[in-house]
């Protein structure tokens, strides 16, 4: 895949990110006053004491914390968050205009939260699995990942907690106590979301006819493998050991023909979210 092919592919699923996470916030969260953290959690709580809508408030709050971005995450997430915050307020106040909801779209809070967690934290997992965020308070969790021990999904639950206090004292106590089950379930569904996301499968091979396997691996899977020499602590063979890493659907096509060129190998599968190296995740 040509750079260019892979920039358009990057943005084209960061739009659809964008998306899904306007239309969790505008629809389900903005009507309902979840205030489970994110800039858009605080925006419903400013706009409870000001005279400007949660899209307008949402807008000024995200270019503050853009430039925050610019200074501690670099040019190249700076550009992709930049694209993110200026569709998503646009779309958002597009939305304002086109379809404005003066209250909840249904009687039923329990299912909102529901979307209203679900959407946004699908958004932020597509977000980040691009190395971008949704902005606002998306930006201060990776810069707290990025200078700390800390996760996406505990440096989101820190930042976020402080916003959903703040919620608790400015709206009723149903409005809080459903903004704190919102911020819990927000933080699991990113960080599964994530996971599922960056999930590869790392294979160790233990064979006696490396070559149609590595050859398969190279030159129809393009990747590339790792090959050393071994001996079975039993039998005394000469066995060769093959080490390589492939996505989900990569990994079914070497597991086939693994068992039609040799039956006899032996193969582990381990899965793994975390490979960085060419061809998988940046190094941050």
């Amino acid at each position: 895949m040509t750079k260019r092919k892979k920039m358009i592919k990057e943005y084209i699923l960061i739009t659809i990110a964008v998306i899904i996470m306007d239309i969790g916030v505008y629809v389900f969260k903005f009507p309902n006053n979840f205030s489970f953290g994110g800039v858009s959690g605080l925006a419903v709580v400013v706009t409870h004491y000001t005279p400007f809508t949660a899209s307008q408030i949402n807008l000024i709050i995200n270019m503050i914390l853009l430039v925050f971005g610019f200074l501690f995450l670099g040019r190249n997430f700076g550009v992709k968050t930049a694209y993110v915050t200026v569709v998503s307020s646009l779309l958002l106040n597009l939305m304002e205009a086109l379809f404005p909801m003066s209250a909840p779209l249904t009687n039923e809070t329990t299912l909102e939260l529901i979307y209203a967690i679900a959407l946004p934290a699908l958004a932020s997992a597509l977000l980040f699995y691009e190395n971008a965020s949704g902005g606002g308070t998306d930006i201060i969790a990776m810069v707290l990942k990025k200078y700390s021990t800390m996760d996406i999904s505990a440096a989101l639950m820190a930042v976020d907690a402080i916003i959903v206090v703040v919620a608790c004292f400015a709206f009723d106590t149903r409005t809080g106590l459903f903004s704190i089950c919102g911020l819990m379930a927000k933080s699991l569904v990113i960080d599964k979301a994530i996971e599922r996301m960056k999930l590869s499968k790392y294979f160790t091979i233990i064979c006696s006819k490396p070559e149609p396997i590595c050859d398969f691996i190279m030159k129809d899977l393009h990747r590339s493998a790792t090959v050393y020499k071994a001996e079975g602590a039993y039998t005394h063979k000469d066995r060769v050991v093959i080490l390589t890493v492939m996505d989900p659907k990569q990994a079914v096509l070497l597991e086939r023909h693994i068992q039609s060129v040799d039956p006899e190998a032996f193969l582990m599968v381990t899965k793994s979210s975390e490979i960085m190296g060419k061809g998988f995740k940046r190094y941050i």
